[in-house]
């Protein structure tokens, strides 16, 4: 079992944050982020997440067009390899999503029915 289709996964508040119909930031760029800061790569960030470096990319890509400054910089590969770290505004971001999660949850949680991550089949 997945941890998305466990039953507290499915009853767990998850925030995302859009700017226009892009998801800005959300659990799973927060993780990418997260993962660029402590590998210092894009790459590696992605082989850690068991995702694609192409889709690490495009989601990077989002998230830098989404924000008025980027959020994670990259360097080309070259002889000493390439690189990627995430920004001052980065880190802020990073940082201020992660307080809304928590925020969210410890106020909302109470509310959510554990029931409510399961699809209605009749819809």
């Amino acid at each position: 079992m997945t941890p998305r289709s466990t039953p507290d996964a499915r009853s767990t508040i998850r925030v995302r944050i859009l700017v226009g119909s892009s998801i800005a930031i959300g659990p799973g760029k927060a993780d990418l982020l997260a993962a660029i800061a402590d590998t210092g790569s894009i790459s590696a960030a992605a082989r850690r997440m068991g995702m694609s470096y192409r889709r690490a990319w495009l989601l990077v890509h989002t998230m830098n067009t989404c924000f008025a400054h980027p959020l994670v910089e990259a360097e080309k590969g070259g002889p000493a390899g390439g690189g990627a770290a995430i920004t001052p505004t980065g880190r802020e971001v990073l940082e201020i999503y992660q307080g809304l999660v928590r925020l969210a949850r410890s106020r909302l949680q109470a509310f959510v029915s554990p029931a409510a991550g399961r699809r209605n089949k009749a819809s």
